[in-house]
């Protein structure tokens, strides 16, 4: 792990701070979204109408993040499921991948952090809460079936895209396509999460810990399960790089991709 963590530092680093933009993105939109007192929130009454806005929202960040320069560096992770998936797969190393869980916690609750110190009391506030994810109405059986569900829709088209040679360069804007119709269609059932480092983030600040552990559990169970359709359809050697969008000009820790290559 010493070893590991002095090479690729700085891959640990861009994955804590995707994870922290993308909390910061989450918390920001609910509140301009879900506040009582946001015009925003005045001027769209219609709840499935601000879950289309916010999933257009967070599946735009998310697009914006995998084809960043960090995002291209690293692979565009930011979530432990996804990671401990691929080191399932082989295609993470073991050292790698504690490294990036460790980064993704820890760019979660800093996330939060900045979004409370730079948007006040207003994200605390009851309707927003924190962005945190708790089951619906339908209980915690339903919301662990869907994240389980929609966990295992997203590591299917990621494994499927990159595997592709046209779709490959792709995947992230399938993936945030993806990401914004789950949360405008799935919300009302579990809050739409596929990220346990982004659940704890929002539970450690709202002290909301409602069935937290469907939110570790679900993710990675769904991912996992995906992934094991995919090899036993199409074998170990159709599974690409553990990237979701593989820039040539940029080092890659999981193949060993050198920087200098074009």
């Amino acid at each position: 792990m010493g070893s590991a963590l002095r090479r690729n530092w700085p891959e640990y680093l861009i994955e804590a701070g995707l994870l922290a933009a993308f909390m910061l993105s989450a918390l920001s939109f609910a509140t301009l979204l879900e506040h009582p007192d946001s015009p925003v929130r005045a001027a769209l009454p219609d709840a499935l109408v601000r879950r289309a806005w916010m999933g257009l929202a967070m599946g735009a960040t998310a697009v914006a993040l995998v084809y960043s320069p960090f995002g291209q560096r690293s692979g565009a992770h930011f979530n432990p499921a996804f990671t401990l998936t691929y080191l399932r797969l082989g295609k993470v190393r073991r050292a790698d991948a504690a490294g990036y869980v460790a980064a993704h916690f820890a760019g979660a609750i800093a996330g939060v952090a900045l979004a409370a110190l730079l948007l006040g009391p207003r994200v605390a506030h009851p309707a927003v809460r924190f962005a945190a994810t708790v089951p619906g109405p339908a209980g915690p059986l339903a919301a662990f079936a869907a994240e389980a569900a929609i966990s295992f829709g997203l590591m299917s088209l990621v494994l499927r895209s990159t595997a592709h040679p046209r779709l490959a360069p792709c995947t992230g804007l399938l993936a945030g396509a993806l990401v914004a119709t789950w949360i405008t269609l799935e919300a009302p059932l579990s809050g739409t999460s596929m990220n346990p480092a982004r659940s704890l983030g929002s539970a450690l600040a709202s002290g909301v810990f409602e069935a937290l552990w469907i939110y570790f559990a679900a993710p990675l169970l769904g991912m996992l399960a995906a992934a094991e359709l995919y090899v036993r359809r199409r074998g170990p050697a159709a599974v690409a790089c553990a990237k979701l969008h593989h820039a040539a000009r940029r080092r890659c820790i999981h193949c060993g991709l050198p920087a200098a290559a074009a």
